[in-house]
């Protein structure tokens, strides 16, 4: 299956813990990093996730938020370091693609966002995921 997502990194489940229709799941990266999702009950059941299980960790480019340092007082527990590779620019949107431990990301942002952060080639970012914008799939 080919898919339109372009964030797709590959991981190991490390916790599952249910509630009563979502659960949360944290995967170690291979490069490293903690990432958390937050997936339906049914979604852990269906693809039998369980601490030790390989997933690939995917997410849309379009919820895939830059800041310039590690953010403090947030809910979004993903902030994911990197370094921009390129920034492609159009009318109102960009492109940034950063290059993470153990793969790549790309973030869909405005073209303002772009330029008031400065984005340039080897810029220093953390990218900022929401865990209900984290998908998972099996290996």
């Amino acid at each position: 299956m080919t898919l339109s997502i372009r964030n797709q990194l590959p991981g190991t489940v490390t916790s599952v813990t249910p509630g009563e229709a979502m659960a949360t799941v944290k995967a170690r990266l291979d490069g490293g990093q903690d990432i958390t999702a937050a997936v339906t009950v049914d979604a852990v059941k269906d693809l039998g996730l369980a601490e030790g299980s390989a997933v690939r960790v995917m997410v849309k480019s379009t919820e895939v938020s830059l800041a310039t340092g590690p953010v403090t007082g947030v809910s979004i527990r993903n902030q994911i370091p990197g370094t921009v590779t390129d920034v492609a620019t159009g009318n109102a949107m960009a492109t940034v693609k950063l290059s993470v431990q153990g793969g790549e990301l790309t973030a869909a942002i405005t073209k303002d966002a772009a330029t008031d952060l400065g984005l340039a080639v080897g810029s220093s970012v953390v990218a900022l995921i929401k865990s209900t914008e984290v998908a998972l799939a099996t290996a």
